[in-house]
């Protein structure tokens, strides 16, 4: 049987069905009941990436307009909307049932020298000094209903390390400022370009829980309906997913059913490799699980 992830690497396999038309695989992903955005996004900047050569995604804007059915494949396809002497640019559209369930532009650029600054990576315990949050999950798991505990046992295809942990069922508010390790054992030696689907995938796992911790929500207590609305992320250098990145966000805003959320992704020894932004969808649900 596959392990979790040779599912991933083969979810972001996708079929090519014509010039510009891919089909990917629905299931698999980290929600069971609808598809997981990062997915769709991964899925999406892979149908692009398989129409370019030689240049590398420097940035990728996103909106989710439906969610996805993972009972069923998505339809991925690609407008190639300009091959320029330095940049090539790319929409994607992807489908089910005949309606898009998400629009994607990226952008590729070859490789150019320039100056260049960044912001120093965050002072925080290093990833050996923390315990794997899948560790954390399954103590907590024989307590939760079954559905949880599915939930909170199954193997996942990366490691992560939350600086601080926090309890999933009864969390305290405390800051929006998020930071956790992640990597991907199984993306050593992939290509460049698989290394950054890869890392647009893992982008969305968590940001948009940043908006949720200053209320003391979380994901599983029932009482927030969440939903990724759009997605932005530049890559500012190739990525070796494989080593320990840090992940570091914040939601600098929420208010009226929406979380803005923000995200730096840094290797270990302290380089910016990518940026992120993302609004979501954060609508209260009252106690007879209505939304307000």
């Amino acid at each position: 049987m596959p392990d979790a992830a040779e599912i991933l690497l083969n979810l972001l396999d996708l079929e090519e069905l014509d010039r510009n038309l891919y089909r990917g695989i629905g299931s698999g992903g980290e929600t069971p009941t609808r598809i997981y955005g990062g997915q769709v996004i991964a899925q999406a900047l892979m149908a692009a990436y398989s129409t370019v050569e030689d240049r590398l995604c420097h940035s990728l804007h996103a909106y989710f307009i439906r969610p996805g059915d993972p009972s069923k494949p998505v339809i991925y396809a690609v407008d190639p909307a300009r091959d320029g002497g330095s940049f090539t640019t790319r929409r994607v559209t992807a489908l089910q049932n005949g309606k898009q369930i998400l629009n994607l532009a990226a952008s590729f650029h070859i490789e150019e020298p320039g100056w260049r600054h960044q912001h120093e990576i965050p002072e925080v315990k290093a990833p050996d000094a923390l315990v794997s949050r899948d560790v954390l999950l399954r103590q907590l798991a024989p307590k939760l209903d079954s559905r949880l505990r599915v939930e909170f046992t199954r193997e996942r295809p990366f490691e992560i390390r939350d600086v601080e942990p926090r309890d999933p069922v009864n969390p305290d508010k405390c800051s929006d400022i998020n930071h956790m390790w992640i990597r991907m054992k199984a993306a050593k030696g992939a290509t460049p370009q698989l290394q950054h689907v890869l890392m647009a995938y893992v982008s969305d796992y968590g940001l948009l829980g940043s908006a949720l911790r200053p209320h003391g929500l979380s994901f599983v207590k029932g009482q927030a309906m969440t939903a990724s609305l759009d997605h932005a992320m530049w890559f500012h250098a190739p990525v070796q997913f494989d080593n320990w990145h840090l992940y570091t966000m914040d939601s600098p805003f929420a208010g009226g059913g929406r979380g803005f959320n923000r995200g730096s992704i840094f290797t270990q020894d302290g380089q910016l490799v990518a940026s992120v932004a993302q609004e979501g969808l954060m609508r209260p649900i009252s106690k007879s699980g209505t939304t307000v």
